[in-house]
């Protein structure tokens, strides 16, 4: 059960790496940034919805004392790592966007030991580097090519990304030490981000990409919110409850460039070079270690 739930972060991390598949078509529709998340996000509450009220309604009781952790992780968090995450995939590569917000791990690591007394061991160090080098690789950055597209606002954009990141690691962790559920954490917080985006939503576009191929962009909108939101959030939250932060935070960011810079590949012809395959061995090589020893031995 540990190996299995050691998983669910990185296959997280694929599935956040799809974003730019889906944000990419929606801006060259028309649509602007608050518009691609709201729609998103909306779709990804209704359905977390109707999933509580099928299956166990007690999910949506929190207590009032309890709101302003909602609060943050929704607007702190999830609202400031998909703002920032969806800006800087416009100005950057989808592998160089991935690999800043691969940076997250470093605050997670930082933060969890300081609230959450977990150890900062020379294994989680190691391997956070290794796959932060990885990464690095990965995205082309170091070398003189021209498929890297990149710009001093988009990687700072890209740098807030993993900041914001990981608040919502640390105020999901918050909550469940607080006693709330996985879905009750993931729908709030969602709930919270609709409740500010939609008056900022611009329905008219929204309108026309809905009319313009009734069924095809109406699945393709559901495809969006389950395979960047509802998925890789539920499960990203579901193993937090049974693996240190800066742990989730290292397999997640692992798998995200990964799965960026194969759907760049497939997508946008975004050709990898020698070197992003290296960074991509070093990727996997940085997660095989973590998941290596689930029981992560204190030093």
């Amino acid at each position: 059960m540990k190996k299995i739930i050691l998983i669910l972060p990185l296959i997280s991390g694929i599935l956040w790496g799809s974003v730019g598949v889906f944000v990419r078509k929606l801006y060259s529709f028309g649509f602007d940034n608050f518009t691609v998340l709201s729609s998103r996000i909306a779709i990804a509450t209704l359905i977390l919805f109707l999933g509580i009220m099928i299956f166990d309604k007690s999910l949506l009781k929190i207590k009032l004392k309890d709101a302003w952790v909602f609060l943050a992780a929704g607007l702190l968090g999830m609202l400031g790592l998909n703002l920032a995450y969806n800006e800087s995939i416009s100005r950057l590569t989808l592998s160089l966007a991935a690999v800043l917000l691969s940076l997250a791990p470093i605050f997670v690591v930082l933060w969890g030991a300081i609230l959450f007394k977990e150890r900062i061991t020379v294994r989680k160090v190691g391997c956070m580097f290794m796959a932060i080098f990885g990464c690095l690789l990965t995205s082309g950055i170091l070398e003189s090519t021209a498929s890297v597209k990149w710009s001093f606002v988009g990687i700072f954009i890209g740098f807030l990304s993993a900041f914001f990141y990981a608040l919502y690691t640390v105020f999901s962790r918050l909550a469940m030490d607080r006693g709330y559920q996985v879905f009750t954490i993931t729908f709030y917080s969602m709930l919270t981000i609709t409740i500010v985006l939609l008056p900022l939503t611009d329905f008219h576009i929204l309108g026309d990409f809905l009319t313009s191929e009734p069924i095809e962009n109406s699945i393709f909108m559901l495809l969006h919110s389950a395979f960047t939101s509802v998925l890789p959030y539920v499960l990203y939250t579901v193993a937090l409850t049974q693996v240190e932060t800066g742990i989730a935070s290292i397999l997640a960011s692992g798998g995200e460039p990964i799965a960026a810079m194969l759907f760049g590949l497939a997508f946008f012809s975004e050709i990898p070079t020698l070197l992003s395959f290296t960074g991509l061995l070093v990727v996997v090589a940085a997660l095989a270690l973590i998941l290596k020893q689930p029981k992560q031995k204190k030093v």
